[in-house]
């Protein structure tokens, strides 16, 4: 039987109603544009609130990969590359968007998903000279790629070694709501704010219809931004849409209830594969699950909602994603449990 919900991510459905009807009232009114209205600007005002940085900006684009592009080409210059995981969205999901603005991306194994200080040193020590790319720029998503979370500690330790080597420190919220509504989670959007020379927060797998939020804390990283910005063709001429939708998010605590809810769902889901036995290639704290299943169940519950294949296991195994978002319900949730004990019996 064909499910109803859908797994594969967290962006199928729209977006919270609660901003959609912030939509529906900035569309009645006459907006500034190019992200200088009223609700932009009290958005920013919102967001630099929670950061606990009066110094910083926030610039509201589209979507992660832009966000990406235009900050990594922005802080670096012609020589300088960025460090990442191997498994990392600047390196494996983003259609070499990074190297085609001229930058190279140096990829290290990850542990748990997650880059170390051993292997940051270990991309120093192999690039010392002006004969090869000069790292410059740390970065980390945080939820991982899988769905793995940095500790304070984690952070602490990757800052202290960037500015020991005169690194920046950037970080891919594209799922920061997740990340800092799991369950061992001991940061605030303040210590990242602290922690980073800059960052983004993802609006649109957590509600939004679109958009993300970069917030630049450093001041050396903030002059003529808005001039790349639009040279990238990233500045939108109604940028009420973001904004509004952001003010929506971060005028109370929206933005962290989606997150919670999210995750609420895919453990939930994680405990009922567990308890029918399946394994899991890793244990998640946050709103992505990895079950490991045979060929065969796989292709039985193709045939009742949908997900994404994530890569080999053994010969006889796979490993899938589920993602659950904002808008997944509990019954959802169970009848999928429901289809993979059958598919497991």
């Amino acid at each position: 039987m064909q499910l109803k919900a859908s797994f594969r991510n967290d962006y199928s459905e729209g977006a919270h109603p609660r901003l959609l009807q912030a939509l529906v009232q900035a569309s009645a009114e006459q907006n500034a544009g190019y992200g200088l209205d009223r609700h932009s600007a009290r958005a920013a005002g919102l967001i630099v609130a929670r950061c606990g940085q009066p110094q910083a900006q926030v610039h509201f684009l589209v979507g992660g990969t832009q966000t990406n592009l235009l900050a990594i080409s922005a802080f670096l210059r012609p020589h300088e590359a960025v460090i990442a995981v191997e498994s990392g969205h600047v390196a494996t999901h983003e259609t070499g968007a990074i190297e085609a603005t001229g930058h190279k991306v140096l990829v290290t194994p990850h542990v748990d998903g997650k880059l170390t200080p051993d292997g940051v040193r270990t991309l120093l020590a192999a690039n010392t000279s002006e004969h090869m790319v000069k790292p410059r720029l740390v970065y980390v998503s945080n939820t991982t790629e899988l769905g793995t979370i940095y500790s304070k500690a984690e952070l602490q330790a990757l800052r202290a070694l960037c500015d020991a080597h005169g690194l920046l420190f950037f970080l891919d919220g594209a799922r920061i709501g997740s990340a800092l509504t799991a369950a061992g989670n001991d940061l605030t959007l303040a210590d990242i704010a602290a922690l980073t020379h800059a960052f983004y927060i993802g609006g649109t797998k957590n509600g939004a219809l679109l958009g993300e939020a970069l917030v630049v804390v450093d001041p050396a990283l903030q002059a003529d931004l808005r001039y790349l910005i639009k040279q990238r063709g990233a500045m939108l001429a109604k940028g009420m849409v973001v904004g509004a939708q952001f003010e929506a998010l971060f005028e109370d605590d929206l933005f962290f209830e989606l997150g919670a809810h999210a995750n609420a769902m895919a453990q939930r889901l994680q405990a009922g594969l567990k308890a029918a036995g399946t394994a899991l290639l890793i244990e998640s704290p946050s709103n992505q699950v990895f079950p490991v299943l045979t060929h065969a169940q796989i292709d039985g519950l193709v045939q009742v909602t949908a997900f994404e294949r994530w890569g080999p296991y053994s010969e006889t195994h796979a490993v899938i994603r589920f993602v659950t978002s904002w808008a997944t319900r509990p019954e959802a949730v169970d009848a999928l449990l429901t289809a993979i004990k059958n598919l497991v019996r």
